[in-house]
């Protein structure tokens, strides 16, 4: 078999949520598994995080699947409704939609579900991408209220600069000032948020990135926020060659040796997940050791420096991110994040699941 696989360690995953648990006060979890739980697998998400509150996905697919699995906890549907016709599905599987515009409350209306639902209802304080207009709330919550197919609302929104100096209190005063009145449960945390801002808990968290042991923050490692990896990424050298001054390496040559060297060449590609516009310079350890990437990524391989690791020859084993090396170091790396390597590892990496 080709040497690269992935290994998913469920005792990380349980060992996040308690950190985002300790982080989340009173408030309730939602552990958030869309895009096949960060690509780390929703069914061993599931299992995992069997300790969550509820759960948080995109689509009725990935609700439907989790109800088969056996998940009685609430799930909640982060895009809400994509259509009338999932009005019925909602309360068949007993679902939480967010409602984040208008049409969805029509549909809500014109077909009434058999059983009333738990909706979300979404404010846009500032990030400007799903949510009604704060200066409407008072018409948007009392029609909701209204609405016999609705049995309770949690009022919501997001944060679009968690992460970031700019923090929360531009969004989340304005937010909490004008729904201080409706008397209703919120909901505003995302990764960030919860880590960092406690008065951002309200009645239900959404951790999302934290649970597979990735830092929201640039600047924080994961290891300092007492996350552990959740994923990490195996191959081996499959190749060594030795390439002379002035000789390049890979697609475009972007890699010219300026001295004789010694170059592995790795059994991953970006037809595996990893990135493809990663420089030369990307970190990457071989047999433990740190290294660096060489050149452009090619579709099922990569070159790697192996001049400070003279015994590395085939077979050698390379960690492309992982428990030895942080995704969020190989992203920043990249100019990507680690949201996007977690979720584009491909469906031909084999997986293997760990404790």
């Amino acid at each position: 078999m080709r040497p690269i696989q992935a290994r998913i360690s469920l005792g990380a995953l349980a060992h996040n949520l308690r950190v985002a648990r300790d982080h989340a006060g009173a408030a309730r979890v939602f552990a958030v598994v869309k895009a096949n739980a960060y690509g780390h697998g929703l069914s061993r998400a599931r299992r995992a995080l069997a300790a969550a509150d509820g759960f948080a996905v995109l689509t009725l697919e990935e609700a439907a699947n989790l109800r088969l699995m056996g998940v009685q906890q609430p799930i909640l549907l982060l895009e809400g409704l994509f259509g009338a016709d999932e009005v019925a599905t909602c309360a068949e599987l007993d679902l939480w939609p967010v409602l984040h515009h208008v049409a969805q409350l029509d549909w809500l209306q014109r077909l009434p579900p058999a059983r009333p639902l738990q909706v979300f209802l979404k404010f846009d304080s500032g990030m400007h991408r799903l949510g009604f207009p704060l200066a409407d709330h008072a018409a948007i919550v009392a029609r909701v209220r209204s609405l016999p197919g609705v049995a309770g609302v949690t009022l919501m929104t997001h944060f679009a600069q968690a992460d970031e100096a700019a923090g929360v209190d531009w969004q989340l005063q304005p937010f909490l000032s004008e729904m201080a009145d409706h008397g209703l449960p919120w909901s505003s945390a995302n990764s960030a948020a919860l880590l960092r801002y406690p008065t951002t808990q309200g009645d239900w968290v959404r951790p999302g990135l934290m649970l597979y042991g990735a830092s929201p923050f640039a600047e924080v490692p994961a290891s300092q926020l007492g996350l552990r990896p959740a994923m990490s990424v195996h191959s081996e050298i499959i190749s060594v060659q030795t390439v002379q001054p002035g000789e390049g390496v890979g697609y475009g040559q972007l890699y010219r040796a300026e001295q004789a060297m010694r170059v592995g060449v790795v059994a991953c590609g970006y037809a595996d997940g990893y990135p493809r516009n990663a420089p030369t310079g990307t970190p990457i350890l071989v047999n433990g050791r740190l290294s660096r990437t060489l050149g452009r990524v090619s579709m099922d391989m990569l070159s790697v420096d192996l001049s400070e690791c003279p015994d590395a020859g085939v077979g050698t084993p390379v960690e492309l991110w992982g428990e030895g090396l942080s995704v969020d170091s190989v992203a920043a790396a990249a100019h990507t994040s680690s949201y996007e390597l977690l979720c584009a590892l491909a469906a031909r990496v084999a997986v293997q699941e760990t404790d």
